[in-house]
């Protein structure tokens, strides 16, 4: 299909970063909303994403997507969401994401929701009667870190109980422990993959802070005391993909950090644009631990 008819469609095919880095298995992507509230400072898509801290819907979403999506091979992967999180506030009255899912479901497509929303804990019955995962984003445990860093989002606690609803009712969760951020939540590492292993995570993906313009600039001035040093350290980065990485080094031994800490806990790894592949029998998006094969509908 051509480019330009791609770009009308409600399901494009995942390639956020047009970038080797990315080890992702092939997938679609849905967003059902365009922009997000969670005012996360380190959020890669406000660099091309216009008003994007204002959140919309997709006009006419369940029959387009429905449309689509008979035309898409029963078992093919969808990611919801790539650029922006499928669970915002005004979710909860519209319910324009559960539709989604119900219509994916029917079509026989496979589902990975990722967010950093305990509202997805709503449609925790729905996920568990189809083939789908959910990956939680978890920055930090830290309340007041938090608070700064992703204003609009839920706070820690409350994703861990989410997490813990899903992983009871049957449903493979993962965790994204990511950005990790030197000086700001990097010594944390350890408490979160603990903290998620206890909600019932069972793979984890990590990745390093990668800058994008202006990124660097608004978390070096909300966090004035680490911003210097952070500054300092990316200046010994190099620039990849469109994005200003931290020095290759560093980078790895986060990551190794990570990777064993999950080791300990008896969940699978792989980082995010790093540079390294996933270990065989991985994917990097915790995909793998979908479902063989789909659930018979339960009641809702």
């Amino acid at each position: 299909m051509s480019g330009q008819y791609w770009l009308k469609m409600i399901l494009n095919p995942f390639d956020p970063w047009k970038s080797w880095l990315c080890t992702c298995p092939s997938k679609l992507s849905l967003n059902p909303y365009t922009g997000c509230p969670h005012g996360c400072l380190y959020c890669y898509a406000r660099s091309y994403i216009p008003h994007f801290s204002c959140c919309r819907p997709k006009a006419d979403l369940p029959r387009r997507l429905d449309r689509e999506a008979a035309r898409v091979p029963p078992g093919r992967l969808v990611a919801m969401s790539s650029s922006s999180d499928p669970y915002p506030p005004m979710e909860e009255k519209l319910c324009l994401s559960r539709s989604c899912l119900k219509i994916l479901r029917d079509r026989g497509l496979a589902v990975q929701v990722v967010t950093k929303s305990c509202l997805v804990a709503r449609d925790a019955h729905l996920l568990a009667g189809m083939r789908a995962s959910v990956a939680m984003t978890l920055t930090t445990l830290d309340d007041s870190i938090s608070r700064i860093l992703e204003s609009g989002a839920a706070l820690p606690g409350q994703r861990l109980k989410a997490m813990e609803k899903l992983a009871a009712l049957g449903v493979p969760v993962s965790a994204r422990i990511d950005p990790i951020i030197p000086g700001i939540n990097d010594a944390e590492i350890d408490d979160l993959v603990s903290a998620v292993s206890r909600a019932g995570a069972r793979h984890i993906t990590s990745s390093t802070y990668k800058a994008r313009p202006g990124g660097l600039k608004r978390i070096v001035n909300a966090f004035p005391e680490q911003g210097a040093a952070l500054q300092r350290l990316f200046a010994g980065g190099e620039m990849m993909a469109g994005s200003l990485y931290l020095p290759a080094e560093l980078r790895m031994d986060l990551m190794e950090r990570i990777a064993a800490s999950a080791e300990l806990e008896g969940l699978t790894f792989s980082s995010c644009r790093e540079g390294s592949e996933p270990a065989p029998g991985i994917n990097c998006d915790g995909s793998h631990l979908l479902p063989s094969q789909g659930k018979t509908k339960p009641e809702e």
